[in-house]
């Protein structure tokens, strides 16, 4: 089976996941997921395979060599993110693209037009695999897996290739922030790993958002509209209110770079009972301390006009900025600017603007810097992934097991 086949495959299993349910993983189809891969790496001779309750499976291709390696870990995410559809992915191949829109579904008008995403055409000549315009792709982390699990065949069906042990791991929820929550550092026993979960070719990095998640709950009182006069309290104009006390240009459409931002991911709510969900973003640590604190200012703002109690809110961190954790071990990243160099990669150091299961990990005592996957426009009916992006992905992980 070629790589792509694997992908493509892999994309056909519906694992989006859900930050409602309260369930590790947290939507049966994770599980259905890991299952197959769990039969996939014992078909393919990999040892020590477990999946646990929780849907964390991990496995170990054994060294083959008496020299004294590393053990590295590869880590790549199962879930697929809930801002796009994840459900009968129908993805299909363009074939050596020409450099023009892209149509995805003629009967609804659903076009990849390169004026909006000019960067498609980096990719000119290339295959490239797309959607139908009404789903996701998925490559956001499916690519990730299959890169890991082709180069695990590769390495059994050429053991002139020495290597020390390798250890892989794939995890559920990561899209919601939960994908190292149950993930066992001691088990998975590796020296240092990396997540195979960046964007385009080349780019490797190391610094990520410090992120945390915010919900906050309105209260209100209705009555007939008819007599709501100094009666009637609407939750959704406080919530509203509330919504446009946060400064306008710092949100993910006005921001880049190592900006933060503050982002409303979803508003729901009647006259009685209204919910805001925001997540926060920033780089450094002092200023997303602020903006927490900016949020709970805004509350308790809105809580002195309208009532204490009017409005509550919840924040959970998720994640942290894991340069701290890596700059001691900096070696690695050096080691994987090599292993892309010897692929034939340009090396694009640069912070993710988004966290990996591998931020988290680092403050867990695993090491664990982030490595392109090779696709693009992530949790979008735009999401697209170039053949030759997903086979170099591959082979800087053949490289860095040889040069370690």
């Amino acid at each position: 089976m070629s790589i792509t086949e694997r992908f493509i495959k892999y994309t056909t299993f519906c694992t989006t996941s859900d930050e409602n349910t309260g369930l590790t993983p947290s939507t049966p189809g994770q599980m259905v997921f890991a299952e197959a891969l769990r039969d996939e790496l014992i078909a393919l001779g990999l040892t020590e395979v477990s999946l646990d309750d929780n849907g964390y499976l991990m496995a170990t291709l054994p060294a083959n060599t008496e020299e004294k390696k590393p053990v590295i870990g590869f880590i790549a995410h199962m879930d697929t993110s809930p801002d796009a559809s994840g459900k009968h992915v129908q993805p299909r191949i363009v074939k050596a693209y020409d450099g023009k829109d892209i149509v995805l579904n003629e009967a609804e008008h659903i076009v990849l037009e390169t004026a909006k995403y000019p960067e498609i055409l980096n990719y000119k000549g290339q295959d490239i695999i797309v959607t139908n315009g009404k789903t996701l792709l998925g490559a956001d982390d499916k690519a990730g897996i299959a890169e890991i699990i082709s180069a695990c065949e590769y390495l059994i069906a050429h053991p002139e290739i020495k290597h020390g042990k390798i250890r892989i791991g794939f995890t559920p929820d990561e899209e919601i922030g939960c994908g190292a929550d149950h993930f066992d550092v001691q088990k998975f026993g590796a020296d240092f790993a990396y997540t195979m979960d960046g964007g385009a070719v080349g780019e490797l990095e190391f610094e990520n958002f410090n992120a945390a998640g915010a919900k906050i709950t309105v209260h209100g009182t209705n009555v007939h509209p008819g007599y709501g006069y100094h009666k009637m309290q609407n939750s959704m104009r406080i919530a509203f209110q509330l919504a446009v006390m946060l400064p306008r240009w710092e949100t993910p459409e006005h921001t880049e770079g190592y900006e933060g931002f503050y982002h409303l991911t979803s508003m729901n709510g009647t006259v009685e009972n209204t919910v805001l969900t925001y997540i926060i973003r920033d780089h450094d640590r002092a200023r997303f301390e602020s903006r927490k604190k900016e949020l709970m200012h805004l509350v308790r703002k809105v809580n002195r006009e309208y009532g204490e109690g009017t409005c509550e809110i919840e924040i959970r961190d998720q994640y942290y900025n894991m340069r701290e954790k890596i700059e001691p071990v900096m070696y690695i990243i050096d080691l994987a600017k090599e292993a892309m160099k010897r692929a034939g990669v340009t090396p694009n150091v640069k912070p993710i603007r988004g966290g990996t299961d591998g931020a988290r990990l680092s403050f867990e005592g695993l090491p664990c810097p982030n490595i392109f996957a090779g696709g693009e426009n992530f949790h979008s009916r735009f999401e697209y992934l170039p053949v030759p992006s997903l086979e170099k992905a591959m082979e800087v992980i053949l490289q860095i097991v040889q040069l370690a």
